[in-house]
């Protein structure tokens, strides 16, 4: 769903450097091309904003906990609560299988749980629409997951130096063969990004996984999510800013796949040798 890599975060790093002009009568040669470039450069760091409702969301929180999810799933299991920390920033990083986890999530991390609202890098698709004006109003915010804009990747910096709660699904797209796909290494170069520009904020990731008795989740399937132990992002800050990010997907990575590999129905365990 949200496709952060390593180029993402130079071209945020390098926009954030570049000068502004102090005047707009500026002299530029006649066929100069800066003008083109530069145009191109304020139209990616373009402000992105979230913002929840907060008459909006104690309706829609009792709707989806105590109706819509218990109506169309038939089990709902969640292991783990106690790991996601109820205050300070904090990276929720779930794996991705399903439309649904943005429903699931909120379910097994949000606000009626934690006391905490939540916001969301989602892609520009589920921000359109009646799911969009919904989403919004809960704490989405758009991102370009081909092409993602500086305005998300510093607005997201923004919410986590400010001790909010950040959902971003790391994997970078929904992928339903029940199996963990390789990491993007731009979620980890955000909390970089924040553990250096705050030192001693301690900035946490916590991993989790979403597993449906379907691959694809139907009417009446189960669902359980396992929400694994909060990764220090201070552990990884000693090395360079590269090495200490390449780390720290390597380890998330393995949190997330080690909890995946146990989050498993009992009808699909293995059956014990006599």
């Amino acid at each position: 769903m949200i496709q952060l890599d390593a180029r993402t975060h130079s071209q945020a790093m390098t926009t954030s450097a570049e000068p502004t002009p102090e005047t707009p009568t500026l002299a530029v040669p006649e066929k100069s091309t800066l003008a083109a470039p530069e145009t191109s450069t304020l139209a990616k760091a373009a402000p992105v904003t979230s913002r929840v409702c907060h008459w909006l969301t104690p309706i829609l929180y009792p709707l989806g906990r105590r109706i819509v999810m218990p109506f169309y799933f038939r089990r709902l299991k969640v292991i783990g609560q106690e790991n996601i920390p109820t205050t300070g920033p904090v990276i929720l990083a779930p794996t991705h299988r399903a439309r649904w986890d943005a429903l699931v999530i909120p379910y097994a991390a949000g606000k009626p749980v934690t006391g905490r609202d939540l916001r969301y890098m989602i892609s520009e698709d589920e921000v359109k629409g009646l799911q969009g004006w919904f989403m919004r109003r809960m704490g989405g915010f758009p991102v370009n997951t081909k092409h993602p804009a500086i305005g998300s990747i510093r607005h997201s910096v923004e919410l986590l130096r400010n001790g909010e709660g950040l959902v971003i699904f790391p994997e970078g797209n929904i992928f339903q063969d029940g199996s963990l796909h390789p990491l993007k290494p731009g979620m980890a170069r955000i909390a970089m990004q924040v553990e250096a520009s705050k030192p001693g904020i301690d900035l946490k990731i916590v991993p989790i996984s979403i597993r449906y008795s379907q691959l694809v989740p139907r009417w009446r399937c189960e669902v359980t999510v396992s929400i694994g132990s909060p990764i220090n992002v201070a552990d990884y800050c000693a090395k360079s800013a590269k090495k200490g990010a390449q780390q720290l997907t390597n380890d998330l990575e393995t949190a997330m796949r080690d909890l995946d590999e146990n989050n498993v129905f009992a009808d699909k365990l293995p059956v014990p040798t006599p």
